[in-house]
């Protein structure tokens, strides 16, 4: 079930070679970080990586496959994420806050990093080229002779979660440690409230824009 440790090492180059490429994840994670600070940012991830699970576990059971044989769902999907991204972004433009926080400014903070990680699992979830990612990529890995291809791509999956669990929160860490030191500065929470709403703008309609179903399949 357990590729061996040849495979293993060339599974986790490959992944992190792709991870020190930053991409809309990244993008995201920085926004969050510098909209709330290093706890936002690293909520998150969490959030964006159970999302990345449900798309793992959606391969390893075949089900990935139905997105990308079916254009309609894939853009269906990609089309709410794209809007989720927009909404998101400006809440934060127009309401002066934190997408989060806008309408409950005195919730307590345990639940505004609830809300964070809520967001970024909707946000993974209805990413459909993350499935198509994870379907095209895990199985180049996978070794059919062993069988329990579903098992092996199980743990692939998780091995590539945990690594950008660590890749993102990298970026989270500094994003969100830039942001909590100038947090007190004038002009800050103006800075940064356009600086996050537009990143996460730019994120929804890159989404809408790019990566139609005939080029990703």
């Amino acid at each position: 079930m357990i590729p061996d440790p040849a495979t293993l090492a060339v599974f986790c180059a490959a992944v992190l070679a792709l991870l020190v490429v930053p991409g809309p994840a990244v993008l995201y994670v920085v926004a969050s970080s510098i909209d709330g600070g290093r706890r936002a940012g690293f909520a998150s991830v969490l959030g964006l990586q159970t999302g990345a699970l449900v798309h793992v576990a959606a391969a390893a059971a075949g089900l990935s496959g139905l997105i990308a044989a079916s254009a309609l769902a894939f853009d269906t999907v990609k089309y709410l994420g794209a809007a989720y991204l927009v909404g998101i972004g400006l809440l934060t433009l127009f309401r002066g806050g934190s997408p989060v926080d806008a309408e409950q400014p005195r919730e307590p903070t345990r639940y505004r990093y609830r809300r964070r990680f809520a967001q970024g699992v909707v946000v993974q979830i209805l990413n459909p080229k993350t499935a198509l990612f994870v379907l095209a990529f895990l199985p180049q890995f996978v070794d059919r002779s062993a069988g329990h291809i579903g098992l092996q791509m199980l743990f692939l999956g998780l091995l590539l979660v945990a690594l950008a669990v660590v890749s993102d929160g990298t970026w989270a860490l500094v994003a969100g440690t830039a942001s909590d030191r100038l947090r007190g500065h004038v002009g800050f929470a103006r800075a940064q409230r356009y600086v996050s709403g537009t990143v996460f703008v730019g994120l929804g309609m890159l989404t809408a824009l790019t990566g139609s179903h005939r080029t990703t399949a």
